[in-house]
């Protein structure tokens, strides 16, 4: 890693080499956060080449610790830049918004404007009459795209605010024949 020094004033060469660890270990991990994530999508083909950049940042950045392993500040460099990387990571990822989500919606209220405006606006929707600890309910079942949740969100708090629902992702979704799985917002 000589040539790291090579690049700087003498005055900085005592922190160049842990700012390039740190800033090795900020990429290798947030590549690895977006690996996962594209793993978990059956994106194989996205992960492995990500996963080809991550190992190789991290071996620069564990090399350049080994060499130097007399170097407090290296191995403070590694481990900050760990967890700034999964902090950064998981960041990216939320604004990515990557892939489908299923939203699964339980209200005791009437459903109907809620359920009509979402046909009105193309969603695809599954609405089953079910029976809860306090009487009857309405549950509806939507696959929609991540980026889409906070519009969701919205629309659900305007036509049934105390509703309960939950959110999981969805790892693969094939919409065929069943327009109510969110075809329409699917194909966008």
């Amino acid at each position: 890693m000589e040539w790291i020094y090579s690049m700087a004033p003498d005055a900085w060469g005592p922190y160049i080499l842990p700012f390039f660890i740190f800033s090795a270990r900020i990429t290798d991990v947030s590549i690895g956060t977006l690996r996962i994530v594209f793993l978990t999508q059956g994106r194989k083909k996205t992960a492995t080449m990500l996963g080809l950049a991550e190992v190789t940042v991290w071996l620069l950045a564990v090399s350049s610790v080994i060499q130097n392993v007399n170097e407090p500040l290296n191995f403070i460099a590694y481990v900050a830049g760990y967890s700034t990387g999964g902090y950064l990571g998981m960041t990216i990822i939320e604004r990515l918004a990557l892939g489908n989500i299923i939203i699964r919606l339980v209200t005791r209220k009437d459903a109907t404007a809620l359920i009509d405006h979402l046909y009105r606006h193309n969603y695809g929707l599954t609405v089953v009459e079910a029976t809860g600890r306090e009487g009857n309910v309405q549950i509806l079942f939507m696959v929609i795209k991540r980026r889409e949740l906070d519009k969701m969100i919205q629309i659900i708090n305007q036509y049934n605010p105390n509703a309960f629902f939950s959110v999981e992702d969805v790892q693969r979704v094939h919409d065929g024949n069943a327009p109510y799985i969110g075809a329409a917002s699917l194909r966008k």
